[in-house]
């Protein structure tokens, strides 16, 4: 019975869900021996057996893929036992933390942007994705940022630069317009969350260079046209507002035809009449009188 069971038996998860669990052959197992992997994430769960096995050439079972898999905070149940029509399979158990054995994806969404003036890089990246971790802090990470070989100028990578960091940007201080370069990084524990002590996947390698300069003149190109229409705007609303003002409060001149006078003309005429009426009769009489 020594020898029959399983041997280096692994899994791994990756791509946040997918699990694949793998195993040798026993040592003193005959051909006829066929395995079967059964697994229980948590205690209080029921026992599952593998849906889709892994075969070698001769059929039997060397491995498992799991799909779904979410990692928990306890230790998962594995179980490989076997069958043989000439000998007895010695059964292989084991309990792991989903956590350790997950292979981290790729840091994700890394940004590259040079300035000209300052000749310096500025890197930005996401967190990887997990089924269980939420928590920005929880990973550290390797970057490397290496020279591009120029076929052009027949040079070869001139230099590489390995940072480890606990934050997901990085500074690039020793960028050159005249070389093209490429990063790319990947991510661990951080030391404090249940994430794999194991470095992750790295990212695809993103390049940067002269193409990718943010040049100040050409910031200015397009700055100094829209202060300029702006500044127009600004000034012609003002003369707007103020031409509003100037002319609620200046005074129309009157029209002398239509509004109506204070003093009525033609009443002051038919007085001025009567009274130079009046003064002739009284003189008639004072002559009369005299005769």
């Amino acid at each position: 019975m020594n020898g029959t069971a399983i041997e280096n038996f692994v899994c791994v998860i990756f791509n946040v869900s997918f699990m694949n669990c793998t195993w040798h052959v026993g040592r003193t197992a005959t051909e006829d021996t066929q395995y079967f992997l059964y697994w229980r994430p948590l205690e209080k769960e029921d026992v599952t057996e593998c849906q889709n096995y892994i075969k070698d050439n001769c059929g039997r079972h060397i491995g498992c893929k799991f799909q779904n898999v979410t990692i928990k905070n306890k230790n998962a149940y594995f179980l490989v036992n076997g069958t043989s029509s000439e000998k007895s399979i010695q059964s292989y158990e084991k309990r792991i933390q989903l956590y350790q054995i997950e292979k981290l994806t790729p840091p994700l969404n890394v940004t590259v942007n040079c300035t000209e003036a300052s000749r310096r890089c500025s890197i930005w990246w996401q967190p990887p994705r997990t089924s269980h971790v939420k928590i920005r802090n929880c990973f550290k990470y390797e970057i490397v940022i290496e020279n591009k070989a120029d076929a052009e100028k027949n040079t070869k990578t001139a230099s590489k630069t390995k940072a480890i960091i606990e934050k997901n940007s990085y500074l690039y201080e020793s960028f050159s317009s005249g070389k093209t370069y490429s990063v790319k990084i990947r991510a661990t524990d951080g030391g404090f969350c249940l994430v794999s002590p194991n470095w992750g996947e790295w990212s695809t390698p993103v390049e940067f260079g002269t193409q990718q300069l943010t040049s100040t003149s050409s910031y200015m190109l397009f700055l100094i046209p829209g202060l300029a229409a702006g500044l127009v705007l600004f000034l012609c609303m003002t003369v707007r507002v103020y031409l509003k003002k100037t002319s609620a409060t200046v005074p129309q001149p009157r029209d002398p035809f239509r509004e109506t006078s204070p003093v009525d003309f033609q009443k002051e005429h038919m007085n001025l009449l009567k009274k130079q009426g009046t003064e002739e009769i009284i003189d008639i009489e004072e002559v009369m009188e005299c005769k």
